[in-house]
């Protein structure tokens, strides 16, 4: 059978940037986003269009007890048809915003096919959330459809409102059980589709972590991260063949990055290991077992696999990744004297694909986040002026699209937030808050949040750049750093550290990190107080650094240094 005109153009974009893997200069060069036409399914015109009659591997789950599942591409599009049939019949209609809230489990793969295969909008949703941030998303998120786990329906009890309730591993009184599709029809239309979906029509709706706020809805199109993606793919250097391993929760962006469409725009397996309590050796056994080839983990995956005792070796591995927060240059280095690879660090947003990477083969620069990926028209704004800062090295700039030509990989704006979407594309580039540097090469470094960076003796501090040295020390695990409030220097760095096994929160402790800030770190970057505790966090696993700001603002208020804080005037045999 021909291939349809949008699957032969996504498939010629998809194999430039292949064929041009490790050459980066030619796949930016060659690449432009592929022109699918007016409508486009990824379901139907991507996936469908691999999976006929391919009996590779598209999910492979492994399970803590030894079990494990591994479903073909071919029979994952026949179930994803029959999970449509079925959805279609009990009301699911195009349109109509579906809360999605599974682990890690084939169902979760086969009801996000069956949702775009009808046009519906899935909103992702992680399961550790409780009823009140529930009743948030089904509000503002105008829900029209619940689809859960047996075991988390008791949270939705006591929320009213119209929407159809499926549940997963049930029966449930008052809920469909979803195991009643195994008996729908597997039947397609003659042409494929279940439903003509425009490239404009809306596919995804994440709710951002909330680092700082209120979740924002993020709205991406059926073309945003389906297509966005193949950019996600050449960071990620993953390829026909490969099992891909991701670390990552489903109802955040990354979980659809690297758990979906990435490696499904590739052809590749997804690898996914469940773990009650992560334990570093049990994951490196499964890397082993499963020839995971492409990995990629969140740093603090990282941060706890360099504490391994003994490794068995890169086994398959050719390509290793770090996202969601920037990956400290240690970390990085522990890694390739591990296992004899680099770790390449990939930037982007919820509200974007991938932007910026170090791609496969292209030079790496210590704490670089590399070079704006194919398709990407990063541009890198003044701080001060606003303005697009001059070719060359750059000291601090705000990271921005420029919106001249509407990115493709961006989304189509906040559900119901005109104010935080028009400030959001302000002035004619999209901002994303993100501040970094850019050297004579082009490789651009983070540095921090807008709202993250402070200034200390009229010097600004870049939290990064200090945690990045703070990690150096054996007993630091973790490590925040904030401003605290000063009355000489307007705010000074302060610390909070997560200790590594077999360090001790005390005195002796606490001389020893503050010594080596004072010989690793400029004067105005030095730590001159740290505090050890666990560190707060969004649900995501991002590090609120909001709370920290205001816990050294309320010891301000109340005119009391805070429980458990070492300051360097406790230690007068540090040198001045």
């Amino acid at each position: 059978m021909s291939e349809s005109p949008a699957t032969a153009a996504f498939r010629e974009a998809r194999d430039g940037l292949l064929q041009n893997r490790t050459d980066y200069e030619a796949a930016v060069s060659s690449f432009q986003w592929p022109d699918v036409g007016p409508s486009f399914n990824w379901a139907t015109d991507w996936f469908d269009a691999i999976a006929r009659g391919n009996r590779n591997t598209a999910l492979w789950i492994a399970e803590e007890d030894g079990s494990e599942l591994k479903v073909s591409y071919e029979e994952m599009s026949r179930r994803s048809d029959q999970v449509a049939n079925w959805l279609r019949e009990h009301g699911v209609q195009r349109g109509d915003h579906v809360l999605l809230m599974l682990g890690n489990q084939v169902e979760l793969w086969e009801l996000m096919l069956a949702i775009i295969k009808l046009g519906a909008v899935i909103m992702p949703t992680t399961t550790v959330l409780g009823a009140n941030e529930l009743v948030d998303r089904i509000v503002r998120g105008g829900v029209a459809h619940v689809i859960a786990n047996s075991v988390d329906t008791p949270k939705f009890a006591d929320i009213s409102g119209n929407f159809g309730r499926i549940s997963v591993g049930g029966p449930d009184e008052g809920w469909l059980d979803y195991s009643a599709s195994a008996g729908a029809s597997d039947a397609r239309p003659a042409d494929g589709r279940f439903c003509e979906t425009l490239t404009e029509d809306p596919l995804l709706i994440y709710f951002t972590s909330g680092t700082t706020s209120k979740p924002k809805m993020v709205v991406h199109s059926q073309v945003s991260y389906p297509v966005g993606h193949l950019a996600t793919m050449y960071w990620l250097g993953v390829r026909p063949g490969d099992v891909h391993l991701a670390i990552s929760s489903p109802g955040w962006g990354k979980h659809a990055w690297s758990c979906f469409f990435a490696p499904w725009n590739a052809e590749a397996t997804v690898f996914v290991y469940n773990y009650s309590k992560f334990n570093s050796s049990q994951l490196d056994a499964e890397l082993i077992r499963a020839g995971v080839t492409t990995f990629c983990a969140p740093p603090t995956v990282w941060r706890m696999l360099i504490q391994m005792q003994e490794t068995r070796g890169p086994g398959q591995l050719r390509e290793l990744l770090s996202a969601g927060e920037p990956l400290n240059p240690e970390v990085i280095s522990q890694i390739q004297r591990l296992w004899g690879l680099p770790i390449r660090d990939g930037y982007g947003q919820t509200e974007t694909t991938a932007l910026i990477a170090n791609t496969p083969g292209s030079p790496m620069k210590a704490g670089s986040m590399g070079r704006p990926l194919p398709g990407n028209r990063v541009v890198l704004l003044d701080t001060v002026t606003g303005q697009p800062a001059p070719d060359g090295p750059v000291e601090e700039a705000e990271i921005c699209l420029d919106l001249s030509e509407e990115p493709l990989n961006l989304m189509t704006g906040y559900l119901a937030d005109p104010e935080r979407e028009a400030a959001a594309r302000a002035g004619g580039y999209f901002h994303t808050g993100d501040v970094a540097s850019r050297d004579a090469d082009g490789l651009i470094s983070y540095i921090g949040r807008t709202d993250d960076v402070f200034k200390s003796s009229d010097f600004k501090v870049s939290p990064f750049e200090v945690e990045s040295i703070l990690i150096e020390h054996p007993a630091v695990a973790e490590a925040a750093v904030v401003p605290a409030p000063d009355a000489v220097r307007q705010s000074i760095p302060k610390a909070y550290i997560v200790l590594t096994d077999g360090w001790q929160p005390t005195e002796e402790t606490a001389f020893a990190v503050l010594k080596h800030c004072r010989e690793n770190l400029p004067p105005y970057m030095r730590i001159r107080r740290v505090e050890f505790a666990e560190l707060p966090k969004t649900i995501s696993g991002k590090i609120r650094r909001v709370e920290l700001r205001q816990y050294e603002i309320d010891a301000v208020a109340v005119g009391v240094p805070r429980s458990g804080e070492w300051r360097e005037e406790h230690f007068p045999h540090l040198k001045a």
